[in-house]
């Protein structure tokens, strides 16, 4: 075979880029919302805005609080995906999202989705947790996170479920400064949650409206005069007190108290300990080193013109609050749900993916076939890289039908392009629409992706409407032989 063609046809799928088309606005759609061990709901499209007519979010993270983390439930949920992380992959992957990493402690659960076109250029995933409960041994409390390399830039995840009731309120700062000072992620870039040059923090964070009474807090609701409750909310109060708390920013607060409802209502809580209503379940951001936003301070008096002096940077990432909202119409617990929804302003650092890889010729199940992939720029490869065949509309990378081992798996290579072997018997005889995705075992990401491509049906096929219990690597390999385990 003539590898310099075929080195020619790998580079003229890679683009140069203007520095225009380097500027991009992205959409981050970010949940919080305390279960309460309920089975996740039939629908929620308007809650992942999918019924909305704007520009469909880039990415989507979720937080969950209380997901069901019964022993049972627990060891189930640690073979498998556990429900609500099925429910949603089901739910995002047939409109092109793809899940990129998740994690759990007990009841707290934080998934991250992303359009199938930016995969590539997320790279360096990496999750982390830390307990609180129990004098730290215990999980039901405390924060996960994930962190990434979103274009080149540093984004951070933070998901967490703070101590309950009133009384409680430097416990809960005591914690979440714990969990910022001690997390930690395996690499010198940014090993902890303040490095980042973004950080969105959500949850159930549990704090509590101050010193009205039961009947001013039911009236200022009812009546929508929120505003004459923000004073009094604990983590108001405390933004003004605490340092390192002072760079973190809210939307206002115009929606009701998300904390504490009868189930299946929109009425608080009816019970006989009549909790007060609270915004427990939040959603905070910080930026490294922007400066306090401009509202926050007094105009200056005007002043004689003086030499214009050099304009500042503008900041490498920008980030804007879009809506910030409730929805009442999910009842399945306690609490009800929260969303921010964000547009991301950056640079793209990376234009290009770090592989482009591609199915070489015409593929069927009765012949073998062969991968073909250049690397565009170093990064870190390992021995545990693998190239993952995928049904198009796969929903994670551990979605894959079968895999190859790069280093394994290789016949040939030049300076520019690696040609890796797939047996006959590893191909799907009953054919479809597949792509290949090279997941880079360092970076803990997929770092590149094929073009869509056909595989022919074999000769060796079953008749039409005979589906066979395993088909040519049809079925996916045991969960112990996964590349994810070496």
């Amino acid at each position: 075979m003539d590898l310099s063609r075929v080195s020619d046809a790998v580079r003229s799928l890679t683009l140069r880029k203007s520095d225009s088309e380097k500027k991009g606005t992205f959409r981050l759609h970010v949940v919080t919302w305390n279960v309460g061990t309920a089975p996740p709901p039939d629908d929620v499209s308007s809650l992942l805005l999918l019924d909305s007519e704007g520009a469909a979010p880039d990415v989507y993270v979720i937080g969950l609080q209380e997901v069901n983390s019964k022993v049972l439930n627990f060891i189930s949920d640690m073979t498998f995906d556990d429900p609500w992380s099925s429910f949603f992959m089901d739910t995002l992957a047939p409109l092109g999202y793809v899940k990129l990493t998740s994690i759990r402690m007990q009841g707290l659960l934080l998934l991250v989705f992303a359009q199938h076109c930016h995969v590539p250029f997320i790279r360096d995933i990496q999750a982390s947790y830390t307990r609180t409960g129990i004098y730290g041994y215990w999980g039901n409390k405390g924060g996960v996170s994930v962190r990434l390399s979103f274009y080149g830039h540093l984004i951070c995840f933070l998901n967490c479920h703070l101590p309950a009731h009133m009384e409680y309120a430097s416990q809960r700062l005591d914690d979440f400064e714990h969990i910022l000072e001690t997390q930690e992620f395996e690499t010198e870039t940014a090993p902890r949650i303040l490095d980042h040059k973004v950080l969105f923090w959500f949850g159930d964070l549990n704090f509590r409206i101050a010193d009205h009474g039961m009947h001013f807090l039911r009236e200022a609701i009812s009546n929508k005069r929120f505003h004459l409750l923000w004073e009094k909310d604990q983590l108001n109060m405390a933004k003004k007190k605490e340092a390192f708390l002072k760079d973190f920013q809210e939307g206002p607060l115009r929606f009701k108290p998300t904390y504490k409802y009868d189930l299946h209502s929109d009425n608080y809580d009816s019970s006989g300990k009549k909790r007060k209503p609270a915004w427990t379940d939040r959603i905070l951001w910080r930026v490294k080193g922007d400066a306090h936003d401009a509202s926050d301070q007094e105009a200056e008096p005007e002043q004689e013109a003086e030499p214009a002096e050099p304009k500042e940077p503008e900041p490498s990432v920008r980030v804007t609050l879009e809506s910030y909202a409730s929805h009442m119409s999910y009842g399945i617990s306690d609490h009800k749900p929260v969303t921010g929804t964000f547009s991301l302003e950056l640079k793209k650092l990376h234009t290009n993916p770090l592989v482009i890889i591609q199915a070489e010729g015409e593929w069927s199940a009765d012949w073998d076939a062969l991968v073909t992939y250049s690397t565009q720029e170093p990064f870190p490869s390992s021995t545990w890289d693998w190239i993952g065949l995928y049904k198009v509309g796969f929903r994670s990378h551990m979605d894959y039908v079968t895999y190859m081992w790069v280093k394994d798996d290789e016949v040939s290579c030049t300076d520019e392009v690696v040609q890796v072997y797939v047996s006959r018997d590893e191909i799907p005889v009953l054919g479809g629409e597949f792509l290949l995705c090279y997941f880079s075992s360092n970076l803990k990401s997929i770092i590149g992706v094929s073009p869509p491509f056909q595989i022919s049906r074999s000769m060796s096929a079953p008749q039409e409407g005979v589906t066979p219990e395993s088909v040519n690597g049809m079925d996916k390999p045991d969960l112990l032989g996964s590349p994810d385990e070496f």
